[in-house]
């Protein structure tokens, strides 16, 4: 699985990683797993998932955490998170 983290600000791409997980383990443990590599490398603490949140994510792939999901102060407008291949 691979999975893209982009950070935004004012619609200009800040930063972005591509996580890749060939792991045996669940989708949900590989999402969970990229999103606590791609905070240690960009220093962030983790984001909160809201229901809608989880909904846009299960429908598209993709969703966005803006400042209302992290707890302390961001200095971007939102990371979007991206699955762009399975396993």
């Amino acid at each position: 699985m691979r999975i893209w983290f982009k950070l935004w600000k004012e619609n200009h791409l800040l930063k972005d990683i591509v996580i890749e997980n060939n792991e045996d383990d669940t989708r949900t443990h590989k999402i969970f797993q990229a999103i606590d590599a791609v905070c240690y490398e960009f220093d962030l603490s983790k984001p909160i998932w809201l229901d809608a949140t989880i909904a846009e994510f299960k429908r598209h792939d993709k969703a966005r955490f803006y400042q209302d999901h992290f707890v302390e102060e961001v200095p971007f407008d939102y990371l979007e998170i991206e699955v762009i291949e399975e396993d």
